[in-house]
């Protein structure tokens, strides 16, 4: 298989976005808890299929060398907890039983074809549905019973790779379970090389503790690099740099995209749009179930100059791959978030964003200091603006001379709940919103009112 299509890429216009079937692109989802493909009993393309329904255009997908275990983290129905005999991975079962988690050890000398055509086929459907993959390599083990897990530990696989504590996994220390890990990463980018909708993740949360260092992501960074060099194409490399967000004095020349998780624009964004890449906010959670939080969180991101918004969505268990699930978990768990977040990529992709940046001087005044505002503006001819803090707002903005109109768009629903003409000068003019619950968005463009 091979796509028509050049791979998703940095656009070339404004390295912190990017470009995905020729269209300029922000990435936005509510998607599962990155079980999709390592879990057999999930129906993937029930999944995708509805992502894409709803105009949702990413998801996570991790490798298979990491599992969860029920009741990892107190998560219900947890899509990276497959049942006894649902874990696929890269690697093809044995003939000698005591996997820990059911079934033969797995040998790490051969692959696994159902692996590799389930990852093949996911990505096809993927595609089809407008949906980018990350696909995310590595994951750093939390605690010893998801170490006890994992195929490359020597209890669970019939090579006597692996026999190491779970600090070192990642250390570069053993030859050979580093070289296995190696042989998975050039197999993965190999098999997926003619796919255009994808990019790799490095590690996940590498930096919650010292397991991850550095010189390994580089390693794996370079790798993924020197495997493309003989391939047809190229695809983005994204490392995953801390949870909420700091300033970053440099980044690996192979990473191309930045990820955080729960995160604050304020520490991610601001500060690190001069390193001139996407930036992402990659996963969410802990703020409760409803999706009030979420949404804002995503506006926020965006706003400031994001690129992409990776919400972490409970909702899609097992025999619920259409989101229906009511579930227990410590994130979203709202049905009705699966309509709401793409208004936010339908508002940003109406503007030529591209030649837009974070911008909010042109707001000289706002009736409610309490009120989170964000906005991104190419002067003189667009402006979208976010407001986190209702009922309402009165906002004070200065325009270049000339004519424009404004419309205050509902967040939820993308209802146009208000217009307004405006003409630009040396004296700044009052908009006044319409009453809003919890946040509402403006869009100004240059351009007459035009009636209907």
């Amino acid at each position: 298989m091979s796509s028509k299509h050049a791979p998703l890429s940095l656009h070339p216009a404004n390295p912190h976005y990017l470009l995905f079937r020729g269209n300029p692109t922000v990435l936005v989802s509510t998607a599962e808890h990155y079980g999709a493909l390592l879990n057999g009993g999930f129906d993937y393309r029930k999944y995708l299929r509805t992502l894409g329904k709803h105009g949702l255009n990413q998801t996570r997908v991790f490798s298979g060398l990491y599992r969860e275990l029920p009741g990892s983290f107190k998560i219900c129905g947890n899509t990276l907890a497959p049942a006894a005999g649902d874990l696929i991975c890269p690697w093809a079962r044995s003939r000698r039983p005591g996997y820990s988690c059911g079934g033969n050890r797995f040998d790490l000398t051969r692959w696994d074809k159902r692996y590799f055509e389930r990852l093949k086929d996911l990505m096809r459907v993927a595609g089809r549905n407008g949906v980018v993959v990350e696909v995310v390599l590595f994951c750093r083990f939390y605690n010893d019973a998801l170490w006890s897990a994992s195929p490359l530990n020597a209890a669970n696989n019939v090579n006597g790779v692996g026999n190491v504590a779970r600090g070192q996994v990642y250390r570069m220390k053993d030859r050979r379970l580093q070289s296995v890990m190696d042989g998975m990463v050039r197999k993965i980018v190999c098999e997926l090389n003619p796919f255009d909708n994808l990019y790799y993740e490095i590690c996940n949360e590498p930096y919650i503790t010292r397991d991850t260092p550095d010189r390994w992501q580089r390693h794996v960074a370079g790798l993924v690099r020197a495997t493309e060099r003989s391939l047809p194409n190229r695809h983005l490399i994204a490392r995953n740099a801390c949870n909420k967000g700091r300033r970053l004095r440099s980044m690996d020349r192979n990473v191309d995209i930045i990820n955080f998780h729960y995160s604050l624009p304020d520490l991610a964004v601001t500060p690190n749009l001069r390193l001139n890449r996407p930036l992402a906010d990659d996963e969410t959670g802990f703020k409760g179930s409803k999706g009030d939080p979420y949404r804002i969180e995503a506006w926020r991101f965006l706003l400031s100059g994001g690129a992409i918004y990776s919400n972490l969505d409970y909702t899609y268990t097992v025999g619920h791959e259409d989101g229906s699930a009511r579930n227990k978990a410590p994130g979203c768990s709202v049905k009705s978030f699966k309509a709401q977040l793409p208004v936010l990529r339908r508002f940003l992709e109406s503007f030529d964003f591209v030649h837009m940046a974070p911008d909010t001087t042109f707001i000289v005044g706002r009736s409610s200091k309490r009120a989170q505002v964000h906005a991104l503006a190419c002067p003189g001819q667009e402006y979208a603006v976010y407001v986190a803090g209702g009922p309402r707002i009165g906002l004070s903005v200065k325009l270049p001379a000339g004519e424009y109109r404004a419309e205050w768009v509902g967040t939820t629903t993308g209802r146009v709940f208000k217009r307004q003409a405006l003409k630009g000068g040396r004296r700044a003019v009052r908009l006044r919103s319409p009453g809003f619950r919890v946040d509402i968005a403006l869009a100004v463009r240059r351009g007459r009112m035009v009636d209907g």
